[in-house]
């Protein structure tokens, strides 16, 4: 069984993109084996793993959902403010 993952904190595409990679290639998926299970082109998946900004929500989603993972939005903490500074 493969290991988890640990959760991710996405500040850009690029750490969305990479993310999903990293998911994709531990389940020992191809680009073209995740295409065919999320009903998306090989081009969008490329294009979403390389970081590009303006991928379709909806299809985010999509390959998110079908590789097991979820997206949340979560507030951030005071704490965490005041280190971005």
């Amino acid at each position: 069984m493969p290991e988890p993952i640990e959760p991710v904190e996405i500040t850009d595409a690029k750490t969305l993109g990479l993310a999903i990679r990293a998911r994709r290639k531990r389940d020992g998926l191809t680009l073209a084996e995740t295409a065919g299970l999320t009903n998306v082109g090989i081009r969008f998946l490329s294009e979403l793993e390389n970081g590009k900004p303006t991928v379709r929500l909806d299809k985010v989603l999509k390959v998110v959902a079908a590789l097991g993972l979820r997206l949340q939005i979560a507030p951030i903490t005071r704490i965490e403010q005041t280190w971005e500074r």
